[in-house]
């Protein structure tokens, strides 16, 4: 059975629909009097709903709402205005970017800035292949090549020419990279220390993740637009053709910089299995039908490689030689994002029990990559 799109907004989550109308009104088309709300359920950051103002079915309008968690969150984190503005310049030149409808800065209207976006329709494929996709011939090899070319058409944008540089500091990005998220690291891991929820340091090794990041950490390859969190369940496809994409959803962290980031992060997400305490995995890598990591660093090499002047069998090559600090960092980014999460569940933040397993999630990712580091440094 394929999972509803759309839930009951789950209790302490609720929207202030009185004082959201009217925020809406006169600002954006649809029958703000007759307003309704539902929640996306799947993610685990900020919050989506999907508004309704007006029965869509006699000319209503449908708009997604997007606004930070609940509870304290890091700073500079879950920005949604900064997503918002960034959708109105990545809209134009890239348009599986949805287009924003308002924004609003002030925080005592709902509890947080938010903003409405135009809806998109499509399906999210998670952690299996769903019904509508299972009789399709090479469903999973057209979603999978899907995947590689949206990332390399995101890299391809003209960040000059889109007034996008500014967005972010693409010198020394990497570098950067590396000094943030383990301030992050750490400071959730103090956060946790007394909890028993994560194993001694000289037990994971994250310490010694950090300083191997920290001392190969290479040269940017080239500066780009950077989501800074894409993976398949960001993409809304066609219902009828899985190669087809509708959306590329969630562009919060998007940046300039590296775009081996992107690429290292996806793999990350590709090539994972079933996490402690998750719900099996049966997309990725290692599944029948879906391109293995392998395949998929070849069909990013070669529709990347017609935006630039290297042919494909040596941007490939370039990209493998590359790639080993970029899946490290990937494993060491995603297990501090979950691990930041878990932090906000067990201080009580947050009741929602899919957190429950994170710890063992991020403490699964260090060990993997300090495995790959050890890998690594045994080759070399």
């Amino acid at each position: 059975m394929t999972r509803p799109e759309t839930a009951p907004v789950r209790p302490g989550e609720e929207l202030p629909l009185d004082a959201l109308r009217e925020a809406m009104r006169g600002r954006v088309a649809g029958d703000v009097d007759d307003l309704s709300a539902l929640q996306f359920p799947g993610g685990f950051s900020n919050l989506t709903y999907l508004v309704r103002a007006g029965d869509p079915a006699r000319g209503g309008q449908e708009y997604v709402l997007r606004r930070a968690p609940l509870g304290p969150v890091p700073k500079g984190a879950h920005d949604m205005i900064r997503e918002a503005h960034l959708l109105e310049k990545i809209h134009p030149v890239l348009p599986v970017a949805p287009r924003p409808a308002l924004i609003v800065e002030d925080p005592a209207v709902i509890g947080s800035p938010f903003y409405l976006m135009e809806r998109r329709h499509g399906t999210v494929v998670r952690t299996r292949l769903p019904a509508e996709y299972r009789d399709l011939p090479d469903a999973a090899r057209r979603m999978s090549g899907a995947l590689a070319d949206t990332l390399a058409d995101l890299h391809a944008v003209d960040i000059d020419a889109a007034g996008l540089r500014d967005i972010g500091k693409p010198e020394g990005f990497n570098a950067r990279q590396v000094s943030g998220w383990a301030g992050r690291w750490r400071r959730a891991r103090e956060a946790l220390r007394d909890t028993g929820d994560l194993p001694a340091p000289d037990d994971l090794n994250d310490e010694r993740v950090i300083a191997w990041l920290e001392a190969h950490t290479p040269p940017e390859s080239a500066h780009t637009l950077v989501h800074n969190d894409f993976k398949l369940d960001n993409l809304m496809l066609d219902p009828a053709d899985p190669g087809r994409v509708t959306a590329l959803l969630d562009w919060e962290m998007t940046t300039v910089g590296d775009p081996l980031v992107d690429l290292g992060l996806t793999l990350t997400y590709w090539t994972m299995p079933e996490l402690p305490g998750g719900a099996p995995n049966e997309v990725g890598a290692a599944s029948p039908g879906f391109l293995g990591r392998d395949e998929l660093v070849a069909r990013y090499a070669a529709r990347a490689a017609r935006h630039m002047t290297s042919d494909p069998e040596s941007h490939l090559a370039a990209l493998e030689r590359a790639l080993p600090w970029y899946e490290v960092l990937g494993h060491f980014k995603l297990a501090v994002i979950v691990i930041q999460i878990f932090a906000r569940y067990r201080a009580g933040q947050t009741s929602d029990p899919r957190f429950a397993p994170l710890a063992g999630q991020a403490e699964w990712l260090i060990r993997e990559a300090w495995r790959r580091i050890r890998e690594q440094d045994a080759r070399t």
